[in-house]
């Protein structure tokens, strides 16, 4: 027991040695905080799956490629997004980070509902650049926000309950999307995300209040941007989490969003039961998946803080070998029993990556730390894997089922190489986390 406590107070914020700033205010329960901000999650999510369940009837009636639906998908959403995460986590190192997170979400919801009004394939591209800009404001100051509330020994559970907002989010673009669309048209689904996101800002607004910093006492403040930029890709544990999990996504993310056109194109289904059939094999798996990494994570840190590293390293390298045999087998009843043990597998295997870096990193460049991590996550996952699996199968051609995997095939085995990064990080975590609670501006 003392041993555990002592893991818990070396990688903990409440230590010794240190204040909180700001004033007593009182604070929201964290169980409502997180549920809160999980319902936010949702609908940052599920907007994206959204444009994910609905290719086919989106190309039909503006008569687009699979490449320019994979440019919708990654670069049109994510470029901006990416990039605008830096500053607006910046801000939330020093401002309210529940305001921001709200003030996003209100943008991206009103882009949503836009989504659902576009003329023509620049219209819905301009669009999606918009939700891009919104959804900037969500990952990091949530992430921060969550650390601020949940001691170490719980912010795997706490992280996996977030996680979740990715395969609900997943249900509500992949099955509840193109219910909505069959009884009207692929537009209807995004007006009434729009709508439902704004109402839940508004609801986080009222209920949530900003905890106070913690910081050291050797601390004055954060150090500036190219400063810290500078000091996290020379710290190896940091750097090799990042690249690791930027391939990791790069790879699930590709075959999450191109999988229901897969399931239509390669089994002779209808988009709406291709989209309902993929989103919850592959979501319910994957919800399980998520909550017993949490749960184990959090159980294994207090031992090793560098065990979630191991455990994320084996779970991401298992996902990546299933989902290759899913991508090429001719038989649907195959793809359903295998989308339970890639689901598992790849479900959680982020959360550990996840809390290793919210440990790692001090509370006073928390946001800003995430957001430079995410920032090379998103590039090459989020921008990157949905356009070059499109693309590919695009420079391909001909049967559109061949292509399609031929293009998955190419990007999904990169998740190997993440796995192996990963892994490498595990060796760094406590040395390193020592060396950035030292770093000054």
């Amino acid at each position: 027991m003392g041993e555990r406590a002592g893991v818990a107070r070396e990688w903990g914020d409440a230590d010794a040695g240190l204040t909180r700033a700001g004033g007593g205010r009182r604070l929201s329960n964290k169980w409502l905080v997180l549920f809160l901000l999980l319902g936010v999650g949702l609908f940052n999510q599920g907007d994206r799956f959204l444009l994910a369940g609905l290719v086919e009837p989106i190309k039909a009636e503006f008569g687009v490629s699979d490449g320019f639906m994979g440019l919708l998908m990654g670069p049109a959403f994510a470029l901006l997004y990416s990039l605008l995460a830096i500053p607006i986590a910046r801000a939330a190192d020093r401002m309210s980070r529940i305001f921001i997170i709200v003030v996003g979400c209100l943008v991206w919801s009103g882009f949503t509902a836009a989504s659902g009004l576009a003329q023509g394939p620049w219209t819905l591209a301009g669009a999606r650049v918009g939700v891009g800009i919104g959804e900037a404001a969500f990952q990091a100051p949530a992430y921060a926000l969550i650390a601020a509330y949940f001691v170490p020994e719980q912010r795997g559970r706490a992280f996996a309950i977030m996680g979740l907002n990715t395969y609900i989010g997943q249900t509500l673009g992949y099955v509840v999307g193109p219910a909505l669309a069959a009884d009207a048209t692929w537009r209807y689904p995004f007006m009434v995300m729009g709508g439902s996101g704004f109402a839940i800002g508004v609801l986080a607004l009222l209920l949530i209040r900003e905890p106070a910093r913690v910081v050291l006492h050797a601390e004055v403040k954060a150090p500036r941007l190219s400063v810290l930029a500078r000091q996290l890709v020379g710290i190896a544990s940091y750097r090799n989490m990042m690249l690791g999990m930027a391939l990791g996504v790069l790879s699930g993310i590709s075959f999450g969003l191109w999988g229901p056109a897969l399931f239509a194109r390669a089994y002779a289904l209808p988009i709406k039961q291709a989209s309902t059939l993929f989103g919850l094999a592959f979501g319910l798996a994957g919800l399980v998946g998520m909550l017993f990494f949490g749960v184990l994570a959090d159980r294994a840190s207090k031992r090793e803080p560098a065990a979630p590293l191991r455990l994320a390293a084996l779970a991401l390298g298992a996902a990546t070998a299933l989902i290759m045999v899913v991508t090429w087998t001719p038989s649907l009843e195959v793809a359903r029993w295998l989308a339970v043990p890639c689901g598992l597998f790849g479900g959680g295997w982020s959360v550990g990556v996840v809390v290793a870096l919210q440990n790692l990193l001090p509370d006073r460049i928390r946001a800003t730390g995430t957001a430079l991590g995410m920032l090379v996550v998103n590039l090459l996952g989020a921008v990157g894997g949905p356009w070059l699996a499109g693309a590919l199968s695009g420079a391909v051609g001909g049967d559109a089922t061949h292509s399609l995997r031929i293009g998955l095939s190419v990007v999904i085995p990169l998740g190997f190489i993440g796995a192996w990064l990963i892994w490498r990080a595990r060796g760094d975590l406590v040395r390193d986390r020592a060396v950035l609670a030292t770093l000054d501006g």
